[in-house]
């Protein structure tokens, strides 16, 4: 089990993987006590059945620079294959400010071809690669060193496995036409503004059971002070202060240090000092909004007129088509999108791009009456009309 701990080396290993058709890639991390995430290990492999052409790279090692990785992640002509990738592209994003590209997701890439919902890598390893992959090292601490051999081998198993996983999917892509669906899905994951928090909209992310303006104006100012502040400091945000305690400010509106005692639900360590300050002022700010500065929630989709009986019918009608795609469901048309269909909306994803061709279509003329549903024994069967 090669370990690189040089940039010599590394630039060695990325020279060789330039000249490959890709390269599969992983990463091992820490975040429970960071807001950032901690890269405590890259797995990185080659093309072929050869381990020797598996390393790992020690990002922790003094003096190792990752610029001849970065160079390869930019590099066009090798594809970077990932599975689940999002937090591992956040990473890169975040410290190197860089996506790999091309990009190929085996999980996405499993859920076009019919491997269920959000399918795990230990699954495909199983039913594509025929092996198994110990996890006894996944929650062990990455960032102590010396690594294990135990978790040397875990690591290098989700980069060895991941190319007979990559190349079997890539082919039953390149063989159904379906590769294009595959790139449409992967445009969140490649685009910057996915890996970007701004401390302005983490107000979204709260949930709140009123929607009054001036309250969610406070819940805005509390939320952002809080993302700044960890931010700023790289500590998690329910180490400043947790959603529910977000929330019992917002309702209380603490306007001094001795509401702030009051409160229920507020860490000892933010009744006093910067977060104290930070709470009141941010309280003090979203009563003192002015009224064209309120933040606006969208429901219109909570007020839509939805035909239950239609809706009814387009789950009939997506079940059909995932058994008779491969598809996974949730993946063509979530909920929430045959719902806003059986309402009468038309600009939903479900009735875009490679979904159209696949669910959107028929279900639009489902909703015009073109289009009937009949039972077949277990199958559902569509009838033109």
């Amino acid at each position: 089990m090669r370990t690189i701990t040089t940039t010599a080396e590394l630039s060695e290993f990325c020279k060789e993987a330039a000249g490959e058709p890709y390269v599969t890639v992983d990463t091992e991390f820490l975040r429970e006590r960071t807001y950032y995430s901690k890269l405590c290990l890259i797995q990185l492999a080659l093309p072929g059945n050869d381990d020797s052409r598996a390393v790992l790279v020690d990002p922790l090692v003094d003096g190792l620079a990752l610029d001849p990785l970065i160079e390869l992640f930019r590099d066009e002509n090798v594809v970077k294959v990932f599975h689940a990738a999002r937090q591992d592209l956040e990473i890169f994003f975040i410290d190197h400010k860089v996506i790999p590209k091309p990009l190929f997701d085996t999980q996405v890439a499993a859920m076009v071809c019919g491997f269920g919902e959000q399918v795990g890598y230990e699954t495909l390893v199983k039913r594509i690669a025929k092996g198994s992959v110990d996890k006894s090292s996944r929650f062990t601490d990455w960032s102590r060193r010396p690594l294990t051999d135990a978790q040397k081998v875990y690591a290098l198993a989700d980069v060895t496995h991941l190319r007979q996983i990559y190349e079997f999917l890539n082919r039953k892509l390149q063989e159904t036409g379906r590769a294009r669906w595959v790139a449409e899905e992967l445009g969140t994951l490649t685009d910057p503004e996915t890996y970007i928090s701004r401390p302005e909209q983490a107000w979204e992310r709260i949930r709140t059971r009123s929607s009054t303006p001036k309250f969610l104006a406070i819940v805005r100012e509390l939320a952002a002070f809080r993302e700044d502040y960890a931010q700023s400091r790289n500590i998690p945000r329910n180490r400043v202060f947790k959603d529910d305690a977000l929330v019992e400010l917002a309702s209380t509106k603490p306007m001094n240090m001795n509401d702030l005692g009051r409160s229920r639900l507020l860490l000892r360590e933010a009744r006093k000092g910067e977060i104290a300050d930070g709470i009141l002022k941010a309280v003090k700010d979203g009563i003192d909004c002015p009224k064209d500065k309120l933040p606006k929630v969208d429901d219109s989709r909570e007020k839509l007129q939805v035909n239950p009986a239609l809706a009814d019918l387009l789950r009939v009608l997506l079940k059909a088509k995932t058994e008779s795609s491969g598809v996974a469901s949730k993946l063509i048309a979530p909920a929430a999108d045959l719902d806003a269909i059986a309402a009468g909306l038309r600009d939903v994803p479900a009735l875009s791009g490679w979904r159209r061709e696949v669910f959107g279509e028929d279900a639009l003329r489902l909703c015009e009456g073109k289009l009937a549903l009949a039972a077949k024994g277990r199958s559902v069967q569509v009838i033109e009309l």
